[in-house]
């Protein structure tokens, strides 16, 4: 497999955390003839962790699959939620040419809410480092349309309490990956992740970082914003649809007159009720992130295939729930799905906690609570040594089971994309 960089060319990451995925990665992109360029190779620093993989297996396993199929067409590799050199180090070094930097530890998310005089004190506290906002205090942005964005000393004073030691380190971080890759002689894009935070990222925000970050010299081919509207793991979007569209036009204008760089859309699983707006709006300049959802795929084939495997990996994902769901945005209660140890129909449970295509309208996504469940747990179960072993055995002596339902959920993917 040869990576390359993948520019403007419209992207959709494909998240594989149990290594056997790509096979029906690389099928859905063939059944659908998309002009969209895949990323197989895509994995976070966390997931790698919690599954206890390398940056070098992921680029492995999603390489032999490549290989073995044929598939000959560019396709990138994303060494997703970057906040360490360190990381980015062994990701470079293992053949990975999109960088994803998340400088989401050094944001003052009590910004948004701090008092004027709080405020103050934070850029007196923060000093040098965010002077460079002055000059932008008393401008006022005209986007194309009939969107401005005001300026003012406040809106700039907030940016800069909340996002200043952030845009520092997501500068210094891309400086470590152009120093890497060019040492290493190899290609490299960046893409800047600003979407974990608790309240949506202003126009004015998105506007300051991106100047920022340009006059700092980083090139971005790619931002994440923080969307209105709620993108939980595992379920479609939640919110107010004309509202997301609405910013997501004005975003997508930043995006063309500070870059062009595409907008990301991250948590993208099965958010197929915002993809078509999310083509229109940024005129085909998009990165989709997928990650968890060809685990829940991978946890169809034990329903389909092994009965009793899924019913233990359901239990066993309700226990690990309360602790493995802090570090996720998801608003699933255990009793927002069936008991697996009081429920013994498995078409109800594969129902409840994966969905069933054949009840979701065209071009949605689902929105069973359950899928939370079983998304934000996978590392307790891949990491267990009794199940994790047994799902594994489950996916490697049914194949064409987990090649034909990835193919089928990601071809829908795909198809609200086009």
């Amino acid at each position: 497999m040869q990576t390359t960089t993948l520019g403007l060319t419209p992207s959709f990451g494909f998240g594989d955390r149990t290594g056997l995925a790509t096979p029906g990665h690389i099928a859905a992109m063939r059944s659908t003839g998309t002009s969209i360029a895949p990323i197989f190779a895509q994995q976070s620093i966390r997931e790698m962790s919690r599954t206890s993989r390398t940056p070098a297996q992921v680029m492995a396993d999603a390489a032999r699959a490549v290989d073995a199929s044929g598939y000959c067409n560019e396709t990138g590799a994303d060494a997703d939620h970057l906040k360490t050199e360190a990381d980015i180090e062994s990701t470079v070094s293992a053949g990975f040419t999109f960088f994803t930097l998340d400088p989401s530890g050094d944001v003052d998310a009590d910004a948004d809410s701090d008092s004027n005089a709080v405020l103050m004190e934070k850029v007196v506290q923060l000093g040098e480092s965010v002077r460079w906002m002055d000059r932008f205090i008393g401008t006022r942005v005209k986007l194309a349309g009939n969107t401005s964005i005001e300026l003012d000393e406040m809106s700039c004073r907030r940016a800069a309490v909340k996002y200043g030691r952030a845009i520092d380190t997501a500068c210094r971080l891309a400086d470590c990956v152009s120093r890497t890759a060019r040492a290493a002689n190899r290609p490299y894009e960046i893409e800047l992740s600003i979407d974990e935070t608790p309240h949506p990222t202003s126009l004015a925000e998105h506007w300051l970082i991106a100047s920022r970050c340009r006059e700092k010299g980083v090139t971005l081919i790619s931002l994440a914003p923080r969307f209105v509207g709620e993108f939980e793991k595992g379920i479609d979007f939640k919110g107010n649809r004309e509202a997301f569209v609405t910013s997501l036009v004005d975003h997508a204008r930043i995006a063309d007159e500070l870059g062009p760089y595409k907008l990301s859309l991250h948590s993208g699983s099965d958010k197929l009720s915002i993809y078509g707006p999310l083509a229109r709006a940024t005129q085909g300049r998009f990165h989709v992130k997928t990650a968890g959802t060809s685990y829940l795929e991978a946890l169809r084939v034990a329903a389909r295939e092994d009965a009793s495997l899924f019913r233990e990996i359901l239990i066993a994902s309700r226990l690990r729930y309360s602790t493995d769901k802090l570090t996720y945005h998801v608003s699933a209660t255990l009793d927002s799905a069936p008991d697996p140890t009081e429920t013994t129909d498995m078409g109800i449970l594969e129902a409840e906690y994966l969905g069933n295509w054949s009840k979701v309208p065209a071009g949605e996504g689902f929105t069973q609570p359950g899928r939370q469940i079983l998304h934000v747990t996978f590392g307790s179960v891949l990491c267990d040594p009794v199940i994790g072993s047994r799902l594994r055995i489950c996916l490697e002596s049914h194949p064409e089971t987990y090649r034909e339902v990835l193919t089928d959920h990601f071809s829908r993917h795909l198809h609200a994309l086009a």
